[in-house]
């Protein structure tokens, strides 16, 4: 049977599209919007923990940051006290 047979058919029979119709319009527009809406949400869910794992490292970044200017100056001081042993080993030898 063909798709002209099946509509014949059904049209014989008294069958009547437009409740049919009615129903598509509104039920498939409201299935289609809830799709985006559940899209929408779980994408958001992923820019939420996009952002706070940005945050972790922004955070990890400040640490390593201060941490690499306190080091630096550490080895500022080092410098000093190695530079100080090396006058002393020249003076005496």
């Amino acid at each position: 049977m063909t798709g002209t047979h099946v509509a014949a058919t059904l049209a014989s029979s008294g069958t009547n599209f437009t409740p049919i119709g009615i129903i598509g319009a509104i039920f498939i527009p409201i299935c289609a919007a809830i799709a985006v809406i559940v899209y929408s949400y779980y994408q958001l869910q992923g820019h939420r923990a996009d952002a706070v794992a940005m945050a972790s490292y922004r955070k990890l970044a400040e640490e390593a940051v201060a941490n690499m200017t306190e080091l630096r100056a550490e080895m500022t001081k080092l410098a000093a006290h190695v530079s100080a042993v090396e006058q002393i080993m020249r003076d005496v030898g």
